[in-house]
């Protein structure tokens, strides 16, 4: 691997502003910023973080959309030399609260549409919420609002008159972006906690170089490449799009909701040539009838992650995207990304399917990789076990310690994250994806993979998507499996599985839904699915159910 391109996430943006400074960077809402204009309005924002505010921001939250706002604010952060905290509008703010004390923000960036809540929160005035602690945000937070345009007015004041807000461009700006510790913390990213507050991940500037370096060697990207982003901010896949794009000098593009009626539509008249989202974005635009064979042909690279890929979704996308390279990636937040990658080769691919999804394939280089049983032994190869990895891309820890526990495993003088994810290994080194751990339940005395499942519905006739979950009912558990496509009837479906599964491994319900829910992420929201089985099972639900008689 070529070490000498060892950059920070600023310096990959530099390294885009060298190749291609009066090229587009981004694309967002209407309009188009250069990256000489977004390393201007960044030196300049971000001599407001270290010159106009009381002291340098260690930690700064930008609570904004995804507008031009957002990734103006992320990038003057980093030039700031101080570590991003991406957070969403649409949260509760007592939940945002929470996330400012433990990420230790020191500044707000905000924009005009999101200036009352940023206001609230730095004051500790939110609206009351269980969540909270105590309802208190560290007072004397101040708040930087963004202004709109391609680059900052020094002149710009507070728009809603409010004193407290510092206009974006109040003082002098940077004369270059701040250098900054290989050690230090990029961004703080929060995923659920099971304590029932949000658990903030640690993402190191050094993790994120070897994450890249390994991408720059992997992929071709240049300055003609135009790139997706369909993540939100505060979802990590969002960090592949920004800083592959930024590194290569190509050009971002905010997709829209509205583009999902017709994505190959939208992908052509873009331009777009590097696509990532979500698998449930395949179904979604099968659904519109838009998945048509050669239908979007600019794409020359197409990922997938944050969830499992089927193989027939990899088969439909990759003849709609019929001159791009499909790989399937995994990673947890807490090992910066995405740590594997299979690249779909068709037949090949499908002959190593697990319950029809495709592998999640190589460990990047430099990890290492244990699979081990319920009592952490090492199991043979090809034995299923929990993946537990170790290397650079890991996170050094939570903000909040307490958090780990459970998490990591020092073995061999190395320290060990365990994903939560059971995995097989084949001769190769190829992963293949199980499930997640907690996906194991027990119903009626029969050990049920939830994964299994729903591989045996997908097969029957009619159903293009299937989730299983085990709701709660009485005294222990039930299956509930919800699936699209036609509407068949559950005898028929109860029919089918009998060839595949035995009678204790039949789901008792079957839910038909036009379309999967789909959480902030646009991940399948298997937590909201649980919740209404559950509702379900207890007479308390609504909408297309049938009961199967098994037995």
């Amino acid at each position: 691997m070529n070490r000498t391109r060892e950059l920070s996430l600023a310096g990959r943006f530099g390294r885009g502003l060298d190749l291609a400074p009066d090229r587009p960077a981004l694309r967002v809402g209407g309009e188009s910023f250069t990256y000489r204009q977004l390393h201007e309005t960044a030196l300049l924002w971000g001599g407001t973080l270290r010159h106009a505010l009381a002291a340098p921001p260690r930690a700064v939250g930008v609570l904004s959309a995804a507008g031009a706002p957002a990734y103006q604010g992320i990038l003057a952060t980093l030039y700031a030399g101080a570590t991003v905290v991406p957070l969403h509008p649409a949260f509760p703010e007592g939940r945002t609260q929470q996330m400012l004390r433990a990420a230790g923000v020191t500044a707000l960036i905000t924009d005009e549409a999101n200036l009352a809540s940023a206001l609230r929160l730095a004051a500790g005035a939110a609206a009351p919420d269980e969540s909270a602690d105590n309802g208190d945000c560290p007072p004397g937070i101040p708040v930087v609002l963004a202004s709109s345009g391609a680059t900052a007015d020094r002149s710009t004041d507070a728009g809603s008159g409010d004193a407290s807000a510092i206009p974006a461009g109040s003082g002098p700006a940077l004369p270059a972006p701040v250098p900054v510790d290989p050690a230090s913390n990029a961004y703080v990213l929060f995923t659920s906690g099971s304590t029932g507050r949000p658990k903030g991940v640690r993402i190191t500037q050094a993790g994120l170089s070897h994450y890249f370096g390994l991408l720059d060697d992997r992929y071709d990207f240049t300055p003609q490449d135009v790139f997706s982003q369909t993540f939100d901010l505060n979802f990590d896949c969002a960090m592949f799009d920004l800083f592959s794009a930024w590194g290569a000098g190509g050009c971002l593009v905010r997709v829209p909701a509205s583009a999902y009626r017709d994505l190959p539509a939208y992908c052509t008249a873009q331009g777009l040539t590097v696509w990532f989202s979500t698998p449930s974005t395949i179904a979604l635009v099968r659904r519109m009838g838009r998945l048509r064979e050669g239908s979007m042909p600019t794409l020359r690279w197409s990922f997938f992650a944050g969830e499992a890929l089927g193989c027939r979704e990899a088969v439909d996308w990759q003849a709609a995207a019929d001159r791009s390279v499909l790989e399937n990636l995994y990673g947890p937040t807490e090992l910066t990304i995405t740590i594997t990658a299979h690249r779909w080769n068709g037949e090949g691919s499908q002959a190593l399917s697990v319950n029809g999804g495709v592998p999640i394939g190589r460990l990047h280089e430099g990890h290492s990789a244990l699979v081990l049983d319920d009592r952490d032994r090492c199991v043979p190869e090809g034995d299923p076990g929990e993946l537990c990895i170790a290397g650079p891309q890991l996170t050094p820890g939570y903000v909040d310690p307490t958090d780990g526990e459970g998490r990591f495993l020092e073995r061999d003088g190395l320290v060990w994250y365990r994903t939560g994810d059971r995995v097989r290994r084949t001769p190769e080194g190829e992963l293949l994806y199980l499930g997640r751990a907690d996906g194991q339940v027990q119903v009626h005395g029969w050990r049920i993979e939830l994964a299994e499942i729903e591989h045996a519905v997908r097969g029957l006739a009619g159903v293009e998507q299937a989730v299983a979950v085990a709701a709660p009912a009485g005294d222990g558990l039930e299956l509930v499996v919800f699936h699209t496509g036609s509407a068949v009837p559950a005898t028929d479906l109860v029919r089918g599985l009998r060839a595949v599964l035995p009678d204790g491994m039949i789901p008792r319900r079957f839910v038909h839904l036009p379309e999967l829910p789909l959480n902030s992420n646009r991940k399948t929201d298997r937590r909201a699915l649980t919740v209404r089985g559950a509702d379900l099972l207890a007479g308390r639900g609504e909408g297309s159910s049938s009961r199967a008689a098994v037995g």
